[in-house]
This record gives C-alpha cells, structure tokens and sequence, in this order.
C-alpha cells in the first residue's frame, strides 16, 4: 500500500536514463477564444473597469491551466516518486577503483556538509549556509567529465559542486568561517566559493546567475578553440527566470558548449513544484529552444555520469548546448541543517523519510558490497575518515585568523599591470 503521507502520484514503470520528448504545441488563447484587455480607442480604462473585466474572464475559466495531455512535455513520474528507484544501482561495466572514487567523493561532501551544519547550530558559522545533503550524486557524476579546464559555475548552494571540482576541504571551511585561509580569503562565505584552478569558477548566489555567466564563459571557450565546456547549476526555481530562455536560446543558436544542470529537488527554495508550475519536469524549456535534454534518476550517480558524459562530449565536438534535468531531493531545508517539515511547506516527515531510501551513497555502496567490490566495514571507515577529515578541517578554520582589517577593499577594484 502506497505510503498516505508522500504526495507524488502512484509510481510508474521505472526507466533507464529517460530522455523527454519534444513538447507538442499547447493551444493558445485563440482557441479558447482571446479577449481584448486593451480599452476602447479614445476610452481610459478606470481600475474598476479592469477589475470588472478580469472577473469576466475569470467566470469564462480563461485562465485555467489547459489539460495536462494537452501541452505534451512527459511528466516526471517514477522519477519523483520516492517509492521507486531504490535498489541498489547497475555497476555492471564500471570499474572498482571508479566505483570506490564516485562513492568516497559522495561521502566526503556529505560528511563536510554534515560538519558545516553542526557548526551553524552551534553558533560559530553566521552566515547563510545552504546544504545539499542527498543531492551528492548529481556534482560526482558530472564532474566524472570534467577537468581543470573547464568552467563551472555553481549557485547558493554549492559546496558539494566546489568539492566535486576538486576544490580544497580546508580552504572551504575557512570560507564559510570569514578566514583569511579561506578559498575566496574570508570575503565571501559559504554562497560565494572560487577555485578556478580547478575550473570552479565561483558560486553565484543570485538565483539563475549562473545561467548567463556560463553561457558567457561557453562563448569565450568556443573563441579559444580549446575544447573546454562550461557548466551551469541551477535549481527547479531558478528555471522560471526569464534568462534561463534567453541563455538557453544564445547558446543553442551559436552551438556553445555549456551544459545546463537543472537540480531538480521539486521544492525551489520552498514551495513543491507542483504549486508552481503546470509540469514537473523543466526540460521542456530546453526542447524549446532545440537544446538536446536527458532527465535522469539525480540519485544515481552512474545515470548521472552517464548522461552528462554525453552531452558534454557533444558540446566539447561543437554540437552545442545540453540540458541535463537531475532528480533528486534534499535532506535539509532551504538554509541550515533544519528539515523543514513544520514551516508550511506541502513537505511531511513521512515524504522525507521516503525519498532518504533513495539515498545515493546507499544505493552505490550496496551495489558495491553485492559485487564484492567492498565490504559494509569498508564503507563505515571510508565514512569515518571523511567526518574526521571534515572534523580536523573545521578546527584549523575555528583557529584560523580573521583577514586585516587593511584588507577589505583589497578585491573590490581590479589592478591594473605595471
């Protein structure tokens, strides 16, 4: 019997690495019949003109969503069910020491989030700290393609992008602690992460910023000729910025090589996206712009390699542009280690204990065990090792020192050579 508290529809056959269709054209207005809202020439509309206009409208069902068969873009499904997709992952192919890198990558950002959380309850981090604990699959499998080369741009919530990149551990607790040792010296805190000498370019907190920056950093890669790609995080709430479409037609239109990482974690900041959209899944705003799109399990970190493997060897050989739509589902609320399940969101306890069964790490190193690639004791001491790495990493930062005050406008105003 289906679980009363997960809200998600009943589940359908899970598929493989889904790929959406192109979208069948919606009706407009028109065929519902279109209604002039301007005034009559020489006539000003007064407000309660308007009003009593808008309510004519309304009694018509004009603004009615059209029928979900009608618009075409496939829904997401069993992918946002967490009832589905929790058996241990199909390794077949795929190498021990590949396996073992993916999963202790996934530990290690989890244990650092869960040790940054711990520092935010106990008062020594004060500014905003945004963690993504349960979405770990998502950066591990596509930074599996990626090299120092390459441009990424992650968002608010970003650690585990810096650390997938390969950015330092240390540097990144100094950050969010406002030390100089920090990896952006202390300015910038946990939301503002830099290190591009691993092609981590920063994080932008302002929600969809990263979508732009990246398409600009695809066009500066495309004129070097060097094969780099740029990447883009963003999350479901992020894809209803309007830029989201202007980026998405600028780099289809001149085949830049960016790929677009849509973390889909169904709930933005905090409204379920099914209160905010008329689909649950945002690839179709990629088919609109003829952009090539994959919607796979965000808690599979081998499905995840998989399709952003593919289309960034289609960006990296000019073909343009991809659209990677990841599903997933993070443990913690909005910002801090809160869950988030008593402040008004359509969010219950029962839902989050569901979807923590599709736990990414689990369902990798079950696979692992199965095979005989590990044993659950290897697991624990990788486990172990990465809290006590976290554990070392934030006391350095707690006795780190602060930057001089001499420093504050050190990296406001660029210097010039010479």
């Amino acid at each position: 019997m289906a679980n009363p508290g997960i809200r998600r529809s009943a589940p359908a056959a899970p598929r493989a690495e889904p790929e959406t269709n192109a979208p069948a054209r919606a009706p407009g207005n028109a065929a519902r019949g279109a209604v002039a809202m301007d005034p009559p020439a020489g006539h000003t509309m007064g407000i309660r003109d308007l009003l009593a206009r808008l309510d004519s409208l309304a009694e018509q069902n004009y603004f009615d969503a059209p029928a979900a068969e009608a618009t075409g873009p496939a829904p997401l499904g069993a992918l946002a069910d967490p009832r589905c997709y929790r058996d241990p992952l199909d390794i077949a192919g795929w190498g021990a020491n590949g396996l073992r890198a993916m999963l202790g990558g996934m530990i290690a950002i989890r244990e650092a989030e869960i040790a940054l959380g711990r520092l935010v309850e106990s008062g020594d981090v004060v500014c905003p700290v945004h963690l993504a604990v349960g979405q770990e699959a998502i950066p591990v499998g596509v930074s599996h393609n990626l090299d120092a080369a390459d441009r990424v741009f992650g968002g608010h919530r970003s650690h585990g992008h810096y650390l997938a990149q390969g950015g330092d551990l240390d540097q990144l607790f100094a950050e969010v602690l406002g030390k100089d040792a920090g990896c952006s010296r202390g300015m910038g805190g946990s939301m503002h992460l830099f290190a591009p000498e691993t092609g981590f370019w920063g994080s932008v907190p302002i929600v969809g910023a990263t979508i732009p920056v990246a398409v600009g950093a695809a066009l500066a890669a495309k004129m070097d000729g060097k094969g780099a790609v740029a990447v883009a995080y963003f999350g479901d709430g992020a894809a209803e910025e309007g830029v989201l479409h202007e980026a998405l037609n600028m780099a289809s239109t001149m085949k830049l090589p960016v790929l677009f990482v849509c973390e889909n974690n169904l709930y933005a900041s905090h409204m379920d996206i099914a209160q905010r959209q008329p689909h649950d899944s945002t690839a179709r705003f990629a088919h609109a712009h003829g952009v090539s799109a994959m919607v796979v399990d965000g808690n599979d970190a081998l499905a995840v390699a998989r399709a952003a493997g593919r289309l960034i060897a289609d960006s990296r050989a000019g073909r343009g542009p991809g659209y990677l739509e990841a599903v997933s589902y993070r443990w913690y609320g909005h910002v801090g280690p809160d869950e988030n399940i008593d402040v008004g969101l359509r969010r219950s306890a029962e839902e989050l204990a569901a979807w923590k069964q599709r736990d990414p790490v689990m369902r990798l190193g079950a696979a692992m065990t199965a095979r005989g690639d590990l044993t659950d004791a290897d697991i624990e001491t990788m486990r172990s090792d990465a809290a006590a790495r976290a554990a070392e990493a934030a006391r350095q930062a707690l006795a780190a020192p602060y930057p001089e005050a001499r420093a504050l406008y050190d990296h406001v105003f660029a210097r010039r050579a010479g």
